[in-house]
């Protein structure tokens, strides 16, 4: 049994005290702190990746927002999107043969079905439908978008949505613990630091917080919780989505309301 460490555990790029919650050994390697046990290195991507990946689902974070461009087949009114290229998909603009653009109107598969149910029938689309993805023979999985109606062009499609940010759990070497970088460590670190303790402290408690310490896992989940209502009402302000459509944060003296 060792003493505990109360030495800062440094990992890519943020720093964490952990000497009070358990009983580390660690090395220095390249200026770097690193744990030397095995099975605690071993969840450290897990702990990366429980954290950045619950974040970025609870923010919808703008700069997870991009667009790409995609070319309709002539005569077909469907379109694969690699899972790879969105996590969800928020509009779709057609570029026409003259350099004019419009947006398509998403409509349920139901009444792309049976409005547009002819194959014969091509013109510029102007509704599309997400009607599900599919496994591919190469493994690669494919979400589907349906058109109406038929394509009669091979036309340009920008397509918006939003993306996987990069995160430090694909970056979770040693090698890479000085240097590693996201937009959240970066930007958000104390919610990092949050949700990274709310995983750290399940996994001491063996996901079990009624066993040993039942308020531990619930302290750190209380302050992720606070933090991150603070951080939604940041991501809307940049989006236009804040009070009233603005992108200011809702005064407490301003009357009448926005």
């Amino acid at each position: 049994m060792t003493t505990p460490n109360t030495t800062p555990l440094t990992y890519n790029g943020y720093v964490t005290q952990i000497g009070t919650m358990a009983v580390v050994q660690t090395t220095t390697v390249s200026g770097v702190v690193q744990g030397v046990d095995a099975a605690f290195n071993a969840i450290i991507p897990q702990m990366l990746n429980y954290a950045e990946l619950r974040i970025q689902r609870d923010l919808d974070l703008l700069p997870s927002l991009t667009t790409r461009t995609y070319t309709l087949t002539a005569y077909t009114n469907s379109l694969q999107l690699s899972v790879n290229d969105f996590v969800t998909v928020q509009n779709l603009i057609l570029q026409l043969t003259d350099n004019t653009y419009y947006a398509l109107l998403p409509v349920s598969k139901e009444f792309i079905q049976n409005v547009f149910s002819n194959p014969y029938y091509y013109a510029a689309p102007k509704y599309f439908a997400m009607i599900g993805g599919d496994l591919s023979t190469g493994g690669d999985t494919y979400n589907n978008i349906i058109f109406g109606p038929y394509a009669d062009n091979a036309y340009n499609l920008n397509v918006t949505g939003t993306i996987r940010l990069p995160t430090l759990y694909q970056q979770a070497t040693p090698s890479l613990a000085a240097t590693g970088t996201t937009f959240i460590s970066t930007y958000l670190p104390d919610l990092l630091i949050m949700a990274s303790m709310v995983y750290i402290s399940a996994y001491q408690r063996n996901f079990g917080r009624q066993s040993d310490d039942p308020q531990m896992a619930q302290s750190y989940e209380s302050q992720y919780q606070a933090l991150v209502r603070g951080a939604g009402v940041e991501e809307y302000r940049k989006k236009f989505q804040a009070d009233a459509w603005s992108s200011e944060s809702t005064s407490q003296a301003a009357t009448p309301t926005r």
